[in-house]
């Protein structure tokens, strides 16, 4: 369907009137016509106007048939030029269903409260005739589009991948079937300019049903205006390492010729399977966390509302296999949710008067972690800065105090917020975090420093040039036995449980793991430092067993005596917790032949071997992919694969693209 532009106009007009209205949807347009082909990106554009200053936020939402509206791409800060308001461009394709879907605008200035909105009908039809299997491609060279004839109620469909020549098969996840609708899967995991046979099957209880004609599909070749990393096979993969792993998921900080950050996906033996098209060189895509069934959990750059600078972490996307936005939100409007409920730590930074005075704090960026709960809400890593009076932490500058903190923002499938915990705030009791604990070893940020966040108190008038880097926490573990979260502090050397209780904890914190903290280390291989220290990816392997893996940096136990023991590699490590008696026990403590003073990730694979990405050693800023066998009898292993590239902030191994690991 095709409405006119002087029919849109009409219909924005309708939908935002009001008697006393002061903004108004002036144009809400579609870059290609209705009907399109399911998986079409079409990308979405809105002006309006604003009788008041501004500025104006921009939300996209879309229905399916008589569905009520999912939030799509939250309210964004516009642009204004000549007195009009454009939005964000907003580009969307979906491959869920074959018909009619509305799309709606909505446009809100939060100063004056007011708000407009229109919306429009868009329709996408189908691939698959319902009878043939069709396999098309898509913006990336590397993932197909596989659309196949719908399947019966009660059913599940899955597609299957096959290099031609070789005998091993790529299953994507089951999914549901949805009568009478085609089914639509994209397939991914294969090399460039490689044919590949792919097929479809229907799974009813035991019986599996195979499609019955394969499609032969050949991959496009990589793009020559992207200089992808090198890898380089330190130890190659054998008989003795895990099987069933083959998949090599890299979330980059930089690769070894430099660039921006891009998730890209190897074979152990390197060579390139996946990466993320949707790439820009002039943005970077921070990938937290892989999903079921191929999506995946990234932080992007973009403008803050407040103070409107382009800053890093502002945006949480979650995308699909060919690079398409599911879902997104982004810093301002979190911040004026975290508002409404009350939240004073929250705030716009751009809000905070200069000099800032003692217990200002705002709202910064996004960070490190983002994670999916099995309810479908997501848990997302935030940071605070807060102005604390002259001296505190041991501070000699007789300035107030600029400290970074963390936070946690649990929102719902729609990324509205449900549930926030402040390092700040957190609720009364002991154990809890000490504000006068400060870095285990003194770390600090300034402005645009690598590795820190974006900040925005720090350096002005009557404010430390330096923010106090407190906490740093880096990962977020959900376990599903108490409905807790626990939390990675690098800077404090400890991990720490906060009383989350699927939503209505009280957000204390419970306990505290690591050098000085509430458990007893079993030291039974008598090791002169057996805790972790700046640790990352810490997470239960086992919620039974209490089995945790994690990588052991180790930058406090090598830092020069008194501190540490002055040398050393990071290590891969396995522990049992037992809460009930608050002891921990190694099974793994692996010496893993590098030191990576930042960054890393820990995970145990269904051999009973660890994979751990050691992220960033100097002087080349390679990062390390190893799988560890252990020893039995001893908290040793050996490195039975090793592979080299450039900087990663984590690594994941698993099956394929559509089956991550589920921690």
């Amino acid at each position: 369907m095709k409405l006119s532009a002087g029919l849109m106009l009409v219909a924005a007009a309708i939908c935002a009137s009001s008697l006393q209205a002061t903004v108004t949807v002036t144009s809400f347009t579609a870059s290609l016509t209705s009907p399109q082909p399911l998986g079409t990106p079409v990308t979405w554009t809105t002006t309006a106007t604003d009788t008041n200053p501004g500025p104006l936020a921009f939300r996209y939402s879309v229905s399916y048939g008589s569905a009520g509206y999912a939030v799509v791409s939250d309210f964004s800060q516009g642009t204004k030029a000549g007195g009009v308001w454009t939005a964000p461009p907003f580009p969307w394709a979906t491959i869920a269903n074959e018909g009619t879907y509305h799309i709606k605008v909505g446009v809100k200035d939060y100063a004056s409260g007011e708000t407009a909105g229109t919306s429009m009908v868009f329709s996408y039809t189908a691939i698959s005739n319902g009878k043939n299997f069709v396999v098309s491609p898509t913006v990336n060279p590397l993932v197909a589009l596989a659309s196949a004839p719908g399947c019966a109620t009660g059913s599940s469909f899955q597609i299957t991948i096959q290099r031609v020549g070789a005998t091993a098969t790529t299953q994507s996840n089951l999914i549901p079937c949805d009568p009478p609708h085609t089914m639509n899967v994209y397939a991914a995991g294969m090399l460039a300019s490689t044919q590949y046979s792919i097929n479809y099957q229907t799974v009813t209880g035991s019986t599996t049903v195979v499609g019955p004609t394969p499609v032969t599909f050949t991959t496009g070749a990589l793009p020559t205006d992207i200089t992808f990393p090198t890898f380089k096979v330190i130890t190659p993969a054998s008989s003795q390492t895990d099987q069933a792993d083959q998949t090599v998921l890299h979330g980059f900080l930089a690769f070894d010729a430099g660039g921006p950050f891009v998730p890209i996906a190897t074979n152990r033996g390197g060579s390139i399977i996946w990466y993320d098209s949707t790439y820009n060189p002039t943005d970077s895509a921070l990938l937290t966390r892989p999903l079921l069934g191929g999506d995946m959990l990234v932080f992007e750059n973009g403008t803050g509302w407040n103070p409107a600078i382009m800053a890093g972490g502002q945006i949480l996307r979650e995308i699909d296999l060919a690079g398409n936005t599911v879902r997104t939100t982004n810093i301002g409007v979190l911040q004026q949710q975290l508002l409404a409920r009350g939240a004073t730590d929250f705030g716009p930074c751009g809000a905070v008067p200069v000099p800032a005075p003692i217990g200002a704090a705002c709202l910064g960026t996004m960070h490190h972690d983002a994670i999916r709960l099995p309810n479908g809400y997501t848990a997302v890593n935030v940071d605070i800065e807060k102005i604390f009076a002259p001296g505190t932490q041991g501070n000699k500058t007789g300035l107030n105090v600029d400290i970074i903190g963390d936070g946690v923002l649990v929102l719902d499938q729609n990324f509205q917020l449900v549930w926030y915990f402040d390092t700040f705030q957190h609720d009364s009791g002991a154990p809890q975090l000490d504000i006068n604990r400060p870095a285990v070893l003194g770390e600090t940020c300034s402005t645009s420093q690598s590795g820190c966040p974006s900040l925005f108190l720090v350096g002005k008038s009557g404010v430390t040039t330096l923010a106090n880097d407190w906490l740093h926490e880096n990962c977020i573990y959900y376990n599903p036995t108490d409905g807790s979260l626990w939390l990675s502090s690098r800077h404090q050397d400890w991990i720490y449980k906060v009383d989350y209780e699927n939503g209505s904890g009280t957000g204390n914190i419970l306990w505290r793991m690591g050098n000085e903290g509430d458990f007893t280390f079993n030291n039974i291989n008598s090791d002169p430092w057996p805790w972790f220290s700046h640790q990352h990816d810490a997470g239960l392997e086992n919620t039974t067993t209490g089995e945790m893996t994690v990588y052991d940096n180790g930058n406090t136990r090598v830092a020069p005596p008194p501190i540490g023991v002055g040398s050393g590699n990071s290590r891969g490590m396995s522990l049992t917790v037992n809460e009930a008696n608050m002891t921990v026990t190694p099974l793994l403590s692996q010496d893993l032949g590098y030191f990576g003073d930042a960054l890393g990730s820990a995970q145990l694979l269904s051999n009973g071997s660890y994979f751990f990405k050691t992220g960033v050693v100097a002087p080349h800023q390679y990062s390390y992919s190893q799988e560890i066998l252990p020893t039995a009898g001893t908290v040793d292993g050996t490195s039975i694969w090793d592979l080299q590239t450039g900087t990663c902030y984590r690594g994941w191994l698993m099956p394929n693209m559509y089956s991550p690991p589920t921690t």
